[in-house]
């Protein structure tokens, strides 16, 4: 049984070809991970960047930041644009212009190249992968898309492990422009597996483009996800914070006034009375948001606590890649025998398991945290597909590449609201832990110690004896920070699992939910 429920329907496009399905399926997951694994690449690179290229604390945080700003502002315009121009032609375009952009900052001599580069790549990856994604719902028949959809969802979840052990075995052996040849190499590889068997589609609509709902929604997204990068940063009362909120926020007010008065908008907004479309964006968002910040702060731990190198701690999140990207292409069979309000629920309790068994587990050893690394990973990779499957499927054949840029946005969305919220936390209550120790130093020290443990190991350098009490007080206070982090992050997926629990429908109406034919004029609403 398919969960989707255009299943009844076979779109003109539907690719008859078994191998070619194959190769198509490879395609759009090869591009994925270029774009996803370039999200976090830059990240372990931070400090060859500040020494070659003289960038400061604030160039850095642009340098990474600017790619995923760009990203998540363009997704909605772009894939509406996809579904009108062609998906295959937004597919080898963006694929064109990232591979350019990756080069153009591997050459980059200074930190204004780089910046530029790694917004034009974002802008690029914005035309990648709500294409991956339109590409497989409309390529496969219903009986393989729910599988297909799967194998991309792993690929989407564990793109971001892949891309920080690329990088960060390339910054222990290489230099830093060698991050990008990854994302080059891979783009080059779905660009030729796209050119040769990824088919041509698009729609056909007799309204015309929807030019100012995608400025709108543009600006708002752009401008809220600047606004929460730069909050934990700057400070939440900072004139660049509050100011990316505002504007954010009256951009997407206007946007949701103007969708819904456009006979043909940018993204249908009343398709959100679908209790099912809304259960799978909010669990999607959710744990988005929890897995992005556990990758941060789980960095941050088996470096700062454990004394792991960049590798092995990139290498040490690899267990949750190896279980959600089974688990993600396996969920279609199991849902469809205990239902999607089974696997939201049931997805969601068990990252919350997961979290909270890291939070009191965890002590100064790597083996502390695999169970609940391994919970949360299997939640993750039970959630994410049926996630996906309730976005994809809520919307209209013809507006496929809204849908997946839709399910990207709640992605990127997500996970920078968890970073900036679990950032925060942690950051806070290290700070406040480690200030009793701190407070005995010259200021400036005292400064870089409460900053974060990192700054800790750098001044403990310089203390002798005393710097090894220095760097023990700061690991117990990390510790503690790390556990509050767990306990938040655990209370976002409760209250996401007791959410889909009660909104999600029931097994009867879902059973009509995936039975029931769409049509543009069907937009799939229920009360």
């Amino acid at each position: 049984m398919s969960l989707s429920p255009l299943s009844d329907r076979r779109a003109d496009d539907e690719v008859d070809d078994p191998r070619r399905r194959t190769f198509i399926l490879i395609a759009a997951c090869t591009s994925l991970i270029a774009v996803v694994a370039s999200v976090s690449g830059l990240n372990v690179a931070q400090a060859d960047l500040a020494k070659e290229l003289g960038a400061s604390q604030t160039d850095l945080l642009w340098i990474i930041n600017g790619y995923t700003i760009a990203l998540a502002a363009l997704l909605m315009p772009i894939g509406a644009i996809g579904d009108r121009w062609g998906r295959k032609k937004v597919l080898v375009t963006g694929l064109i212009i990232f591979t350019l952009a990756n080069l153009a900052a591997s050459m980059a001599d200074g930190v204004t190249w780089l910046l530029a580069s790694r917004i034009v790549a974002g802008a690029a990856a914005a035309m990648i992968m709500p294409a991956t994604l339109s590409v497989i719902t409309s390529s496969f028949p219903a009986s393989e898309r729910d599988r297909a959809i799967g194998i991309w969802a792993g690929f989407a979840g564990a793109g971001g492990i892949l891309g920080l052990v690329g990088s960060a075995f390339v910054i222990d052996n290489l230099t830093w422009p060698w991050v990008f040849a990854m994302p080059v190499v891979l783009a080059v590889a779905g660009l030729l597996l796209t050119l040769a068997f990824v088919p041509h589609s698009r729609e056909h609509s007799e309204y015309p483009f929807d030019t100012l709902g995608s400025i709108l929604s543009a600006v708002g997204l752009g401008a809220i996800v600047l606004g929460i990068h730069e909050g934990p940063e700057r400070g939440w009362t900072s004139p660049l914070a509050l100011a990316g909120l505002a504007l954010g926020g009256a951009s997407l007010v206007a946007f949701c006034a103007w969708e819904l008065r456009h006979p043909k908008p940018l993204l249908q907004l009343r398709l959100f009375r679908n209790r099912m479309l809304a259960s799978g964006t909010l669990s999607l968002l959710i744990v988005f948001s929890v897995l992005l910040a556990l990758f941060l702060v789980l960095v941050q731990f088996l470096q700062a606590v454990l004394g792991y190198s960049a590798l092995k701690a990139a290498l040490g999140l690899m267990p949750m890649a190896v279980l959600v990207m089974p688990l993600s292409a396996i969920s279609p069979k199991i849902a469809a025998r205990v239902g999607m309000r089974a696997m939201f629920v049931g997805g969601a309790l068990l990252v919350a398991v997961g979290l909270v068994l890291m939070g009191t587990l965890a002590t100064q050893t790597y083996v502390s945290i695999i169970p609940g690394l391994l919970c949360v990973a299997a939640g993750a990779g039970v959630l994410m597909t049926p996630g996906t499957t309730a976005i994809t499927s809520g919307l209209p054949d013809s507006e496929q590449g809204v849908a997946s840029a839709l399910n990207d946005t709640v992605r990127e969305l997500g996970g920078a609201l968890g970073v900036a919220l679990i950032g925060s936390v942690l950051s806070a209550t290290y700070s406040t832990k480690v200030a009793p120790v701190a407070d005995t130093l010259p200021p400036e020290a005292a400064h870089y110690v409460k900053g974060g443990i990192g700054g800790a190991y750098v001044v403990s350098q310089y203390l002798g004896d005393a710097g090894t009490e220095l760097l023990a007080t700061a690991r117990a206070a990390f510790l503690e920070a790390w556990t509050s982090a767990m306990w938040v992050s655990a209370a976002i997926a409760v209250a996401a699992a007791v959410f889909a629990l009660v909104w999600t429908p029931a097994r009867r109406a879902e059973s009509s939910w995936i039975a029931g034919p769409g049509t543009d004029a069907d937009p799939r609403i229920e009360p």
